[in-house]
Order: C-alpha cells, then structure tokens, then sequence
C-alpha cells in the first residue's frame, strides 16, 4: 500500500484501501469498500502514539462486533504484510448487487453518454438514423423482427389447428417466449458482471449467446450453443429470402419464383455493410411500421371480402397439420435468437429486462386480428395457400403491403444474417477491425449457402415448421431454460447472482418449477410431436414439387384455347 502500520494496530483491509482510494470515491465504491474507521494512518511506528494506538483497537473492536452481528461469518483473520486483515469469504446479497450495478455497467454508460453528447452536438440526419442504442431502439428491434414473412403464414397454421387452437397458442408461446428472452437477458447480465470484474473490455467486442455460454457453463455449454443458434439463424435468413421470392410474384408473375430468389439473394447480400445492431435504428422503425401496414391490410381486407361461397373451417382434422400448425407459431413467438445481440446495441443492457414483453404484447395486435379475419373468410382454402397474399384480391393496397413487406423482410434479412456474420468474423480473425470494407468482404462467404439453400427448398410453410421444431425449440426454449438452472443451482451461486428472481415470481424454486416445465412441454410437444408431424409435411413437399421447384405453389396457367379454323 505504500505505508507501514504499526504492530499493534488491528485495521479492516478495506478500511486501508479506502483510505488509499479517499480521492477516488467511484473507484472505492466500485471495490466494495467501508470507510476507513480512523482519521489517519501513521507512517511510522514512532509517529503513533500509545492513546491513538489503544483508540484505533477499541474502535475495531466496536466495527468487528457489529459486523459479526449482522454477518457472523465476517470474522476471518488473515494475516497480511505484518498486520491482521479482516475479509468476508462472502458478501452480503444486497452489497454483492449493488457492486455488480456500478462494476458491471460503468463501461457500458459513458459510451451511451459519449454517443448522446455526440449526437447533440452533431444534431446530424446520419446520427438520428443510423446510431441507436436507446430502449426505444431495443424495443423496435424485438418487435420488428419477431414477426416479419410469418405474419402471412399464421392464417395457414390456423386453417391447420383451428380459431380455438390458433388463439391460445398465440397466447401461450408468445408469455413462453418472452420468460426465455428474460431468462437470456439474465444470463447475459451475470456473464458480462463477472467478465467486467475479471476487467474484461468489450469495447470492441460484440457479445454472443454461444459465449454467455462458455462463461458461465463451458465449452460443452458453447459448442451446443453454437450449433443451434447458427443453424436457426442460417434457415431464418433462408426463410425470409424464400418469403421474398414469394411475395414478389404477386406482383410480377412474369419471372418464376426461382428467377426472384435469384435477385433477392444477390439484393440481401447489402446486409453485410451494416456494421452492428446500433446501426438498425430507421431500419426497425420502418419495419415495424411496414408490418403493421400488411397485419391490418389482411384483417380489412379479409372483412371487406367476406366469406368466400361455401367456405369451410373443419380444421383441425389430422394430427400431422395441428402440430404442423403449432410448431409454426412456436417459431414465430422464437424470434428471439438475436436478444444477446439486441441487449450488447444497447447503452444499458439492465433495461432489457421486460422489453421483448412488451415487444410481444404489440405483436398480438397484428397476429390475432389478421389470421382470425383470413381464416373466417378463407377457411380451408388456405390449406393449399400457405402465402395468405394468393387468397386476397389483387389491387393496390395489396401491391403495397407486397413491397412493403419485401423491404421489411430484408431488415429481417440483416437482423438473422447480423450475429452469423460476427461469428465468422471471429472465426477468421477480423471482427475487432475498424475497417467496414475489410469485414464486408469477408461476411460475403456467409450469403452464399443461405442463397443456395433458398434455391433448393422453396417450401414457403412448410420449412418455417421444420426449422421452429428442430432448431427454435432448442435454440430460444429448451437451452435457456436448461442454462439458467445450471447457471444458478448452488446456493452460493444463487446468493450472489446479479439478477435476483423477477417481482412477479420471487422464488428461485418457482423459477425452476417453471423452467422446468417449459423445457418438457416443448421437448415433448415442440420438438417430438411437431418435429414428426413438420418433417412429415416437409417431405410430402419435397414429394410433391421436387428439390429446386422452380414456382412452389404456383398457379397453373390456363390452357390456351383451340383455335377452330
């Protein structure tokens, strides 16, 4: 420490240590430390008097009893540098949080408030645009990614279960998911506190799920984590280039939808300009708001239409189609494979918490209405269009949520393709470059698979129930269920977590009950029964219109009549 103490005096170690830090009041607070109990220290043996000396004693004494009164454990000795050192072998809960707050997030606040006192004193259109890392940001993130091509497969899936069934699993994987995107959160919280007080910088470092893994669980943890997280995100970027193509025909049947996969994938592969999610700022917000255009164009338009002459709702009939049909809303209440990198965007990753609720709270305003309205007034007939834009009549209101929603999909393009880009980055060596060229370049490997996949299986639908049954399931359900129970099953573990049980459910055996269930349901139900019934119709597809289909679904062309001479 840069002083002696004298023999005779018994001080806290922490009560020296705050007096070293006396001129650095955050710095003492970030290390936990008590105020020193005496005035001064000596330097010397001979510059302390005896009085001073027996004061000092009864004044530990009387800090010591009152330590152990409240933390009997409080009382280790340990012998240090000639003097006795009194440390707790564990803190107090309530210390424990509040040195996580201030350690954890220190960073992370003079960033934010380095990019606001940029942007007021720039007041530029680039930074209101393109630098975001509010709530507010976060919050249109979740919501505009959570449901993008999907919003036009939902009436499918209720044509498949039924009005009843549609609605309650709305509900139900829609509260599911938002407790796993919670429980992620939570992870992330406690990985990067620990990481910070190892004095880890992620300056430039964009945090990912697989390594919020392997921090707190290893590198089993990292490995499964890796595989899943980048599979699903790899078929998400698939899906939207595949609802692309789709959509566009509508508007101009005059390519194949193979010829348009073509386009689009050459068009999404802009993504790789985009540096991070700070950057998606106007991009979430047009996105949300195209969504809603499209949610409520379906739900008018669908009333204005009416029923169409015999309609039919005799769904559910086959066990194959309901749990097709549930395992596509388990993946549209899924969207959640990005969260981690959603909350690291953020200037204050603590205020995540209940944003993705939120989120989905908005959602149902645009799920429920829209499918319910499709499905009365198409009823069956939607079991063969998967595409709800093939059903509804053809003007410019439909044109336009068309195109809207071509652009929205390729927002949702970016936000899949973003964390697998980052990850390929690390692979070879470029993320923390702070040149933009360099790690374009080097992202457009990753565009090249998720193009060829989109080519050789077109299956709008049906591809959406396969990925959310044998990816989602682990991925945003099954893992962070399981991962937040290991995390925090000692005790010890429990008492010093960052992020204590939620208000609404302040028991950690409540959490685990819980977890537990939700890791069961959806073992069983998500990944057993819709994994058998989703793979089945995928393969019947497959069947029917063959690898590399070159207009899945399309209409068939009228023949040309015989022309009599």
């Amino acid at each position: 420490m840069g002083r002696s103490v004298p023999r005779g005096v018994t001080c806290d170690a922490n009560a020296i240590l705050a007096y070293e830090f006396r001129d650095d009041p955050k710095r003492a607070l970030s290390q936990n430390l008590t105020s020193c109990s005496t005035h001064y220290l000596p330097t010397s043996h001979s510059d302390a008097p005896k009085k001073n000396q027996a004061e000092d004693k009864r004044r530990n004494r009387s800090q010591r009893k009152k330590r152990e009164q409240h933390d009997p454990s409080a009382n280790t000795a340990i012998e240090r540098g000639g003097f006795k050192s009194q440390r707790s072998p564990r803190m107090v809960p309530q210390k424990q949080a509040e040195e996580a707050i201030v350690s954890n997030y220190n960073e992370t606040e003079i960033e934010g408030k380095e990019e606001e006192k940029e942007d007021q004193s720039i007041l530029s259109v680039k930074s209101f645009l393109w630098h975001g890392g509010s709530v507010y940001d976060a919050w249109f993130s979740c919501a505009s990614n959570q449901v993008a091509q999907v919003l036009l497969t939902l009436p499918y899936s209720f044509s498949q279960l039924g009005m009843l069934s549609g609605i309650l699993l709305q509900l139900f994987y829609g509260i599911v998911g938002s407790w796993t995107a919670y429980l992620i959160s939570v992870l992330y919280v406690e990985y990067r506190t620990r990481k910070e007080k190892e004095n880890v910088s992620f300056k430039n470092h964009v945090i990912q799920w697989f390594e919020v893994l392997d921090g707190l669980l290893g590198p089993y943890w990292k490995a499964i984590g890796l595989a899943f997280n980048c599979t699903f995100l790899l078929f998400g970027s698939v899906i939207q280039l595949i609802g692309c193509a789709s959509n566009i025909y509508y508007v101009n049947d005059r390519l194949d939808k193979r010829t348009w996969t073509y386009i689009f994938g050459a068009c999404c592969a802009t993504t790789v300009f985009i540096p991070s999610f700070h950057n998606y700022r106007i991009w979430s917000f047009l996105g949300l708001g195209m969504t809603t255009y499209t949610a409520w164009y379906m739900t008018i338009g669908a009333l204005i239409h009416g029923q169409v002459e015999g309609v039919a709702h005799s769904g559910p009939t086959k066990l194959v189609l309901y749990f097709t049909g549930a395992t596509n809303i388990l993946y549209t209440f899924g969207g959640h494979a990005v969260t981690v990198e959603i909350m690291h965007a953020m200037w204050k990753p603590q205020k995540f918490k209940y944003i993705y609720l939120l989120a989905t709270v908005y959602v149902f305003t645009l799920t429920l209405p829209s499918a319910s309205a499709m499905y009365w007034a198409f009823g069956d007939q939607l079991l063969t269009h998967s595409n709800a834009f093939s059903l509804l009549p053809k003007n410019g209101f439909r044109d336009a949520a068309v195109i809207l929603m071509l652009i929205h999909q390729f927002i949702t393009f970016g936000f899949a393709c973003t964390p697998l880009y980052f990850v390929w980055e690390k692979v070879i060596g470029v993320h923390d470059t702070k040149s933009m060229c360099l790690r374009a370049v080097a992202r457009l490997p990753v565009v090249v698979p998720i193009w060829f996949l989109a080519i050789i299986f077109p299956f709008f639908g049906p591809i959406n129930s396969a990925v959310g049954a044998l990816l989602v399931s682990f991925t945003v359900y099954i893992i962070p269920s399981l991962a937040h129970m290991l995390t925090y099953r000692k005790a010890s573990a429990r008492q010093n977590a960052a992020e204590k049980p939620p208000f609404f459910l302040p028991s950690w055996t409540a959490m685990y009950v819980v977890n537990t269930f939700i890791v069961l349901w959806v073992l069983v139900v998500g990944f057993g029964f819709g994994g058998w019934a989703s793979v089945t119709n995928f393969v019947r597809q497959v069947d029917t219109f063959g690898l590399f289909a070159k207009c899945y679904q399309c209409a068939k062309p009228a023949p040309t009549p015989a022309q009599h001479h």
